[in-house]
């Protein structure tokens, strides 16, 4: 195997011993390069022997000394893995994918299930794709931690669940990843009378006895849209579901916290609003470690709001939105899951100003997936159009960053937030997640309005 390089950095390490654009890398310290991950822990060293293959086709070796094991080698590849991104192999009756429509752009329609990306960015794993040698390497360079879509510890279910006759066995793996002291946290998407109820507390209880190792499971209610013809037949929680299954989750977590110190155990922020229960106190989520599974996101959020007012609340003097014969107003548009939320965040700024302007909040109905996709992150920018279209709005809308693609103005049906701004004749602004930042944007975008 190999690594083709994109270009050199001028001036780097690289560039100093003759490398260009076009070679490949073929060793480092003596060990092959295969993609990313290789490149990142081979280079940890100060003296690196490096071997390569030149535009001329001779392979050369070159000793290079670095003023830090950290420093890079300035060299950057074809793709950020190096070689392709590993898709999943699985035919789980949850996926989310599966329940897309057709003639979405192409790379929502990507499965991705690489060791890689969860060491690098937090994605989550099924460990059905990995190999015991992958295990190994994982092991050797300690990456952790590791997410892992488990779903489920019962092994002819969760080959059932993920239509794969591999998803059982690939369970061992976890066991040897915890003997090594790799951290794991696991998430658990629940299906109602499929892997919730007994079998829930089979897998918590299963988990738990790779503790410290695996230190957090998060419990995800199934999402389910309307494009699910030929699939397998899936009920939604219900109040009385999830409260059932709030309620396992507690008892177990109950037992769990004395001996780990922690719950070890959560139900996504979902499951609550499902139930129609408050959500819980900041001290249920210990150090909020499933923060990317939605599990405490709506409490950090709260608390973090809460926190930027009274900060906001001391230097008032330096903010000037004074109340005019006509109040300000503005809109959020967001999911009906945060509409609440949002609504609450919303009355507390415009307390802080003594309502000096006027912020609504517009819970939008997700016709596109179907009304009980709730979350925002889902939102087409086609039914933030349909409903808004027409209504007052005031001089601004805002929109939470999960309505977009990451990096991107766009939203999932490849509406842009230029095209919102040209229907709706008003000029959009985009909320960050964080409450802190979330009412500076509100504040400094008012003021400027204003």
């Amino acid at each position: 195997m190999s690594a083709l390089i994109k270009s050199v950095e001028p001036g780097s390490y690289a560039e100093e011993h003759g490398i260009e654009s076009g070679c490949t890398l073929l060793k480092i310290n003596g060990n092959e390069i295969v993609d990313v991950l290789d490149y990142r822990f081979y280079m940890m060293e100060q003296d690196i022997t490096l071997s390569y293959r030149g535009l001329d086709g001779k392979i050369r070796v070159v000793k290079i000394h670095k003023d830090d094991e950290y420093d890079d080698l300035g060299i950057e590849f074809e793709t950020y893995l190096i070689d392709k991104q590993h898709s999943c192999n699985n035919k789980c009756i949850f996926c989310f994918i599966d329940q897309l429509p057709e003639g979405m752009r192409e790379s929502l329609y990507f499965k991705d299930d690489d060791s890689r990306m969860s060491f690098f960015y937090g994605n989550y794993i099924t460990l059905t794709n990995l190999s015991d040698a992958d295990i190994d390497r994982i092991i050797k360079m300690h990456i952790s931690p590791v997410n892992v879509s488990v779903h489920t510890m019962n092994e002819e279910l969760r080959c059932e669940m993920m239509n794969n006759r591999f998803a059982g066995d690939s369970l061992r793996y976890l066991k040897r990843l915890a003997d090594a002291g790799i951290a794991i946290n696991a998430q658990l998407v629940l299906c109602p009378g499929i892997n919730d109820g007994e079998e829930l507390e089979y897998s918590i209880r299963s988990l738990y006895e790779l503790s410290p190792s695996v230190q957090s499971v998060a419990c995800v209610p199934v999402g389910l849209t309307r494009f699910r013809d030929g699939l397998t037949k899936l009920e939604p929680y219900n109040a009385r579901t999830a409260r059932a299954t709030i309620k396992l989750i507690d008892k177990l977590a109950k037992e769990i916290k004395p001996e780990l110190g922690t719950r070890f155990c959560y139900a996504a922020d979902e499951f609550y609003l499902i139930a129609e229960q408050p959500i819980p106190d900041e001290d249920y989520y210990d150090d909020y470690p499933q923060l990317d599974n939605g599990v405490g996101l709506m409490r950090l959020f709260t608390g973090e709001v809460n926190d930027a007012i009274l900060e906001m609340g001391k230097h008032l003097s330096e903010h000037v939105i004074e109340r005019g014969d006509e109040p300000l107003r503005a809109t959020i548009a967001t999911g009906l899951a945060s509409e609440d939320l949002l609504k609450d965040a919303a009355r507390k700024v415009q307390n802080l100003y003594s309502n000096a302007f006027e912020l609504k909040v517009k819970g939008i109905v997700n016709v596109f997936f179907g009304s009980s996709v709730t979350v925002a992150g889902l939102l087409t920018g086609e039914d933030i159009i349909r409903q808004l279209k027409g209504k007052n709005l005031g001089s601004v809308l805002f929109l939470p960053k999960v309505v977009l693609r990451d990096g991107e103005t766009v939203l999932l049906d490849d509406v842009t937030i230029e095209d919102i701004e040209k229907e709706l004749d008003i000029k959009v602004v985009v909320l960050p997640n964080d409450g802190f930042e979330f009412v500076d944007t509100i504040i400094e975008t008012l003021e400027e309005v204003k």
